[in-house]
């Protein structure tokens, strides 16, 4: 983008973002644009884009904003570029304030805002303003997804597919330090491709990087960042059963049937597996994960469980997994297999119903029982053999 059009977009996002601000506060506030008092040198930048007045007209009390207008924004630009900024403005003025204006703000770029105290808008309809004098307070969502017309090309791979499925558990597993080179290792895959996606997860402040060396893991906002590109219901291609003798007969049998159920072929996910760990709720649907789709198998499995087809009112779903991945570090909990805690986590979270909210609570376990279940090198990782590999589950705790 040459310098003319970027300064033609900017005006054009500051002038659709005053006239937002405008239309919310209605007719008793007034919402002007104020001209440059002086041209910045080419090339110079002044730390803003331009500067709006709101003026209360009962008061005649105004504030102003000055307005970082950005084509896109990122967690990583927040902390970078927009906070030392705003840190500059709050110390000359405590009554101006830095406000960001973009086409779109992601969720995670909105929350790392909100936590530095900066405010916001997008042309989605994504705004946070709060002054104290006068008192303005405007907190409005708008799309959690970029739009069409905004979203730029990247050469940089998303959290998407089986490939960014296995890098995600691995670093939500696996304590660092670790290079990209080693993760490719154990992962199975490509040493460009997890450099990519590291770039990506470093932007977003997923991860933190000491040179080429990983260094810290929000494995939390990973795993939910990972999750809301899912949907269990699309991805686990799921085929609906009725348990005639009810569920506690089908988890009877799991616990107690030896070879091809309680072996190797068959995992526990979703609320059944999550009410293990962190009880919430009572009844739902038993979720399986199980690696044989074809006829003959499947109709083997569902005599060993005692399980009929049925076009609705399932009570039992048998879901495919995607990828190995989902059978990595599996979990013995009571008498049965289920999938490890990460896996549990990116099911519940895009699965139906109360399952989002039983996904937080196994998070929150998560996190106060960090060196219980996380491994402490990938080395320990690379011991995990799926469930496929003919080596057997191995037991979490």
């Amino acid at each position: 983008m040459d310098d003319l059009t970027s300064i033609t977009e900017s005006a054009s996002i500051l002038e659709l973002g005053a006239a937002a601000l405008r239309n919310l506060l209605g007719e008793d506030w007034e919402v002007t644009v104020e001209p440059e008092e002086a041209p910045a040198p080419q090339g110079a930048d002044v730390g803003w884009d331009g500067a709006i007045r709101v003026l209360s007209r009962h008061s005649n009390v105004f504030t102003r904003l000055l307005v970082d207008v950005r084509t896109r924004v990122t967690p990583k630009d927040v902390a970078g570029h927009v906070l030392p900024k705003a840190l500059l403005v709050r110390r000359v003025n405590h009554y101006t304030r830095v406000m960001v204006f973009a086409p779109w703000i992601s969720p995670k770029t909105q929350e790392e805002l909100r936590r530095r105290e900066i405010d916001y808008l997008d042309l989605t309809g994504n705004i946070s303003l709060r002054v104290t004098n006068p008192a303005i307070i405007i907190h409005t969502q708008g799309a959690d997804r970029a739009p069409a017309s905004h979203r730029t090309p990247s050469t940089k791979p998303m959290l998407t597919g089986p490939r960014a499925g296995r890098l995600v558990r691995l670093l939500a597993d696996v304590k660092p330090p670790y290079r990209a080179t080693e993760l490719a290792k154990s992962a199975g895959i490509s040493v460009p491709y997890v450099s990519k996606l590291l770039d990506s997860l470093e932007e977003q402040l997923l991860i933190e990087r000491d040179n080429k060396v990983v260094a810290r893991v929000d494995w939390q906002a990973l795993l939910r960042t990972r999750a809301s590109s899912l949907d269990l219901a699309h991805h686990g291609n799921p085929r609906g059963m009725l348990a005639p003798m009810g569920i506690p007969a089908v988890i009877e049998r799991l616990a107690r049937v030896d070879g091809f159920v309680a072996g190797n072929e068959v995992l526990v996910t979703g609320s059944y597996a999550a009410r293990s760990i962190a009880p919430i709720a009572v009844g739902g649907q038993l979720m399986l994960y199980t690696v044989h789709r074809d006829e003959a198998s499947m109709t083997r499995l569902t005599h060993e469980l005692n399980l009929l087809a049925v076009p609705e009112a399932a009570d039992v779903l048998l879901l495919a997994p995607w990828d190995q991945s989902v059978w990595h570090r599996p979990a013995h909990y009571d008498r049965y297999w289920q999938v490890g805690l990460s896996q549990l986590v990116l099911d519940c979270l895009s699965g139906p119903g109360r399952m989002p909210a039983e996904g937080e609570r196994v998070l929150e376990f998560m996190a106060d029982n960090e060196d219980f279940w996380r491994l402490d090198d990938l080395e320990q990782a690379s011991r995990s053999r799926p469930f496929n590999s003919g080596t057997g589950p191995q037991e979490l705790f």
